[in-house]
């Protein structure tokens, strides 16, 4: 401002052109980052992002933001990660998560990896594709299969296709298993055989309690049990 109290501006020379745009292009990356992390409130969840990179579009109907390269994403207690995010609906409520795929719920010890994972943030259930695991570390139980969906509210779990479950001298296989999490039981179906250190039990289904490890059989009960 000049002594008449009118603003003055300068024109900078070629150099100081050369210099106001290197400035500009230092401090891109800077804004872009600052735009890669929210706080968007979802009842009374809040959401936050981040990413190497950024997209996104919210033509009526059809929102959504894509995070690639170390992207991550925080949703009240859970925690994902991958290559590549994207996030759905007016009120970013769908999460689709694709490459190298992790997740976990901190609180509950509950660990997820996954080839894809599509998680809905209103109804807090995840739904895992591919290569799944799931590890319950408070009960020390691991899971396998080619699909899980984990009910974060209600802590149940289903697993479906090349069912493995794995608890100390325990292994449990089926092609379809139900997982209740608070009682610590685990119903088998689709050929369920459990091995219990030497012992081999199968039945049209299997009920196993994963805190004493009793095991209870129905329909075509079969085993072999080893000295």
């Amino acid at each position: 401002m000049n002594k008449s109290g009118r603003w003055r501006i300068e024109l900078p020379s070629e150099t100081g052109v050369k210099d106001v745009r290197n400035r500009r292009l230092f401090l891109v990356p800077y804004f872009l980052l600052s735009l890669l992390f929210f706080l968007v409130p979802l009842s009374a969840d809040t959401f936050t992002f981040k990413a190497d990179s950024m997209t996104g579009a919210r033509p009526t109907g059809r929102e959504i933001t894509v995070l690639t390269g170390n992207a991550e994403v925080h949703s009240d207690k859970l925690i994902l990660q991958a290559d590549r995010i994207e996030i759905q609906g007016n009120d970013n409520e769908f999460i689709d998560c694709t490459g190298n795929v992790s997740g976990r719920e901190a609180e509950k010890e509950i660990f997820f990896k996954t080839d894809r994972l599509r998680y809905d943030r209103k109804l807090k259930i995840a739904r895992l594709e591919g290569n799944s695991t799931m590890e319950d570390r408070k009960n020390s139980i691991v899971a396998k299969g080619r699909f899980i969906e984990y009910d974060d509210q209600n802590e149940s779990a289903i697993f479906q296709v090349g069912v493995r479950l794995f608890k100390d001298d325990l292994v449990c296989r089926g092609q379809y298993a139900m997982y209740r999490r608070k009682e610590k039981l685990l119903n088998l179906s689709g050929f369920p055989v459990v091995f219990k250190k030497r012992d081999e039990f199968r039945a049209d289904r299997i009920l196993v309690d994963l805190d004493t490890n009793d095991v209870t059989m129905e329909g075509a009960v079969s085993g072999e049990i080893k000295d």
